[in-house]
């Protein structure tokens, strides 16, 4: 029994996707367990994120928690400076390097959601 090219196509792009997901997954504790006092420091007038500090002592999980809410209000500040959520000061003094890297993270690991979702999607319809 062969495989057809479609069904191969699917396979290298599901692999790829399931690859990248827990390469985005490494990636992201690695900053949070090394980068965290950093991120903490630059944003201490940040409700949004400062409610979640304690959570920081709670396992993988809780600096999960914690680095997605930190890359929420550097991937959409307008939104966080509207409510309150975040300073523009502490935003403004946040490390560029950190924050490019917290942004990308963030969209890539979207990006790889969206390809699993489309996936499921297609092997739903049987469109592959």
């Amino acid at each position: 029994m062969s495989i057809s090219t479609a069904d191969k196509i699917l396979l290298c792009v599901g692999l790829i996707d399931f690859v990248g997901i827990f390469i985005i997954i490494g990636i992201s504790l690695h900053l949070a367990y090394t980068k965290m006092d950093v991120m903490l420091n630059h944003l201490q007038n940040c409700p949004a994120v400062m409610i979640r500090a304690p959570l920081r002592n709670g396992g993988p999980w809780g600096n999960m928690f914690l680095l997605g809410a930190i890359m929420g209000v550097m991937t959409t500040p307008r939104l966080y400076l509207r409510d309150g959520g975040a300073s523009a000061e502490d935003l403004k003094n946040f490390p560029a390097v950190l924050r490019r890297k917290l942004i990308v993270l963030q969209w890539t690991g979207w990006g790889f959601l969206l390809v699993m979702f489309g996936l499921v999607a297609a092997a739903e319809l049987e469109l592959v």
